[in-house]
């Protein structure tokens, strides 16, 4: 099946948009929502499993220390959890944390953004793009495929038909995640049947 394109987080570089915790209700008990640390509704902590919406900061860092994207000084990135809404690595090491959790991650290609492979361009139809008015030689867009998500890179842009570099920009090499966790949250039915977070951070509809 052709890939739709996705605005998924984790980019990785600044010319992608990045999907960027839900309204808190007021109340006047101690143990309302807005009076309990994140994470921390009903009086319990959650932790990261699947089915659970994670607000998280990361920086993302190259082999050289050089910093490629980073949240920090905006908005934290939200996800569901388990839904293959962020790489794989990712998720698997944010499985079991806790609001408040700061930890860091190094990936190697193979866990990252793959080997950078030669003969990944591909053809695809204008209609899996959802603005292909925009689209142009070198703009980086984000696809979602039965392999996951991943951003390509427009080659050539024709009539009804685009040609995309199907290798991640990163591809081929090793990265540092430096992430902090926000918020961690069960998710609505809503949010689960969709197969993605909602909310000031996620999904727009």
């Amino acid at each position: 099946m052709p890939a739709r394109e996705s605005n998924t987080v984790l980019s990785t570089l600044p010319s992608v948009d990045t999907i960027l915790p839900v309204p808190r209700a007021a109340g006047h008990s101690m143990l309302a929502a807005d009076m309990l640390a994140p994470g921390n509704r009903d009086g319990r902590t959650v932790q990261v499993t699947k089915n659970t919406i994670v607000d998280f900061h990361y920086v993302l860092i190259d082999e050289d220390q050089a910093e490629l994207e980073s949240t920090r000084d905006g908005q934290p990135s939200s996800i569901l959890h388990g839904h293959h809404n962020v790489m794989r690595g990712v998720e698997q090491a944010l499985a079991g944390r806790v609001a408040g959790e700061r930890f860091s991650i190094t990936l190697d290609p193979a866990e990252a953004y793959g080997p950078r492979r030669e003969d990944a361009l591909q053809r695809i139809s204008k209609k899996y793009f959802a603005d292909p008015k925009r689209l142009r030689p070198g703009l980086i867009t984000q696809l979602r495929s039965e392999e996951g998500v991943r951003s390509v890179m427009v080659v050539k842009v024709g009539v009804k038909m685009v040609d995309v570099d199907l290798n991640h920009p990163l591809a081929g090499r090793t990265l540092t995640f430096d992430i902090e966790v926000v918020d961690v949250r069960e998710a609505t039915t809503e949010e689960i049947s969709h197969g993605h977070a909602h909310g000031p951070h996620g999904h727009h509809h």
